[in-house]
């Protein structure tokens, strides 16, 4: 199976790091990409909408629902007991991997469509549905529940950060305007593609200097950034052929579950758990899982689904 084309645009960040190459991309165009990104996904979830919204459809929210709580509770005993990390850093890491990445899952969108392969339109309300609950579960899992810790301001940090306002704003607009839709979708449809190129090559400059912030728990963390998508993949899959999606949603729904967060979930543990160390969490999530997504992750886990799940 070839390389697809915006993948070549993150080797060629993470090749140009490596060589400490001067190749830069503003600070504001990347911030710029991002908005593009995930105002793209939202729309297009929005107006896939408007035209699936069905008791099904919600139900099959709340399973996603629940992907998203069961993947931090089957990360902690893995980082708590096997990778001996204190506990709090067990649970940070934990929510960064039972969330998800929107970077990701763009990827696998872009490699589906390359391929001409079908898959459920609305899923842009599934990447918005298992972007909180981890956060809530991986703060239970530290135990830092208590009286006066600013709830109010990690509830706005969890509902309202940059991405979720974003993914559910273009959501919203997409469903109850899909009608006008057509006039702005030269920019955000036509140039997906590019705008994902874009990012990416960025994206691979950020992931290459991580690697060498892995620290003493470099083996463990590189074990478990690889170990803990492929769990997260195969419940996803699973889930998927219990809700009979067809094999593009499959492969969608298991990116997602192997997918892991660097953005939504830094910011709102940086205001629950102040103390946290999220660097190691970060690390893993960008320098380790999302490289492995991108390469390896993605067309694997499309090839094993087109081979053995009998989807549609």
């Amino acid at each position: 199976m070839g390389l697809d084309i915006v993948v070549a645009f993150f080797l060629l960040g993470a090749v140009a790091q490596c060589l400490r190459a001067p190749l830069s991309l503003p600070d504001g165009l990347y911030q710029t990409l991002t908005i593009l990104l995930l105002l793209a996904i939202g729309l297009k979830g929005g107006i896939a909408l408007s035209e699936h919204l069905t008791p099904t459809l919600l139900l099959q929210s709340a399973a996603v629902l629940a992907l998203g709580i069961v993947l931090p509770l089957l990360a902690f005993p893995l980082l708590s007991f096997v990778g001996q990390l204190p506990r709090i850093n067990a649970a940070t890491i934990a929510a960064h991997y039972g969330s998800v990445s929107v970077a990701t899952y763009a990827v696998g969108v872009a490699f589906l469509e390359s391929r001409q392969i079908p898959y459920e339109p609305y899923f842009p309300l599934f990447v918005a549905v298992l972007e909180a609950p981890a956060i809530a579960v991986g703060l239970w899992l530290a135990r830092q529940r208590k009286k006066g810790q600013g709830h109010g301001q990690l509830v706005r940090e969890v509902l309202l950060n940059q991405g979720m306002v974003l993914l559910l704003g273009g959501l919203l607009i997409g469903w109850l305007m899909s009608d006008q839709t057509g006039r702005i979708m030269p920019l955000f449809g036509d140039l997906f593609h590019g705008v994902l190129a874009l990012f990416l090559l960025a994206m691979g400059q950020k992931a290459a200097q991580r690697w060498g912030e892995l620290g003493k728990d470099a083996s463990f963390l590189a074990s478990f950034g690889v170990a803990m998508p492929l769990i997260g993949a195969a419940l996803g899959a699973a889930l998927a052929l219990l809700l009979g999606l067809s094999a593009g949603g499959a492969t969608l729904l298991a990116v997602l579950g192997g997918s892991a967060s660097y953005i939504a979930v830094p910011a709102a543990f940086s205001v629950a758990l102040p103390k946290a160390d999220l660097g190691p969490a970060i690390t893993a999530s960008l320098g380790i899982t999302f490289p492995f997504n991108v390469l390896v992750g993605i067309p694997l886990y499309s090839a094993l689904i087109m081979t053995f799940f009998p989807i549609a």
